[in-house]
């Protein structure tokens, strides 16, 4: 039998302790937070602290959900970030298609140009944008925000789409085009189908994204019923310091829903892979 020498102690402990307690130390900063809204939510009596409810009610809920203008503050955040969804997983995936199947003289600059575009914050290009909302008369406008959302994502959804892209077949177009299909049904019939793994985490990116997103509509939508949920979120905290634990606990728990949802109903597409199946045979 080997002795534990100092040495196997300190590497053990390096190698098998130490990654095991810093895991555990951010799980903990994960669910603790997690475990404060649920319990405030039913909590009759809610505080800043984390504890264990003496009783349970539902009466938070359900002053979120029966309050009209909340409900439509999720509704305008539904509006902004599905539809943002849309158009950014047609436009990135029209825009994959010729950088990943043509050889294009300038598609590595034009890359590099898109990489570059990613790291673009978006509170660098906000000033110009509201001017140029001002110039055209779109400020508060929940279409217009929506498309200059789906703009700001483009860049990094084209870069994610050409790579999910380049990992199907051109040998499968090629077949569709004998059989006498043209370039706008092989991208419908062939490649999309194929790459419903990248469209959907497209999609959910994008969404989780705009969801989330608090800056945008604040600047460029000034009514208070055209505005998101992720602004009305500030209305739970009051002045002097006054915040409703209970309602604000609520609407966060509500608030997570819709990008749950949406990753349960994209998770078996994602985890799905792409599965060519031999196709590429014979």
């Amino acid at each position: 039998m080997r002795k534990w020498t100092f040495a196997r102690w300190k590497q053990h402990f390096l190698n098998r302790v130490v990654p095991y307690a810093v895991l555990c130390l951010v799980g903990v900063m994960f669910v603790v937070p997690l475990l404060w809204v649920i319990f405030a939510a039913l909590d009759p009596h809610p505080r800043l602290t984390l504890k264990i409810p003496g009783s349970i009610t539902l009466g938070h809920i359900s002053s979120i959900l029966l309050d009209s203008s909340i409900r439509q503050s999720f509704a305008n955040g539904l509006f902004l970030s599905l539809g943002q969804s849309v158009v950014v997983v047609i436009v990135s995936g029209l825009a994959a298609y010729p950088l990943s199947r043509y050889s294009l003289r300038y598609k590595k600059p034009f890359m590099y140009t898109i990489l570059f575009a990613t790291a673009l914050p978006i509170t660098a290009v906000m000033v110009p944008v509201y001017q140029l909302f001002l110039l055209l008369n779109f400020q508060d406008s929940l279409v217009w925000t929506m498309f200059f959302l789906a703009a700001s994502s483009l860049p990094y959804a084209i870069w994610m789409m050409k790579n999910f892209m380049d990992s199907v077949p051109v040998e499968l177009e090629e077949a569709a085009w004998c059989d006498g299909a043209s370039v706008w049904r092989g991208l419908r019939s062939v490649i999309a189908p194929l790459m419903l793994p990248g469209i959907f985490t497209v999609g959910i990116f994008t969404f989780a994204t705009s969801w989330g997103n608090f800056f945008v509509p604040y600047i460029l939508i000034q009514s208070p019923k055209k505005l998101p949920a992720s602004v009305t979120i500030y209305q739970f905290f009051g002045q002097y310091g006054m915040v409703e634990y209970g309602k604000l606990a609520a609407f966060s728990l509500l608030y997570t829903i819709p990008a749950v949802a949406l990753y349960i109903i994209g998770q078996r597409f994602m985890s799905g892979g792409f599965y060519l199946g031999g196709a590429t045979k014979g």
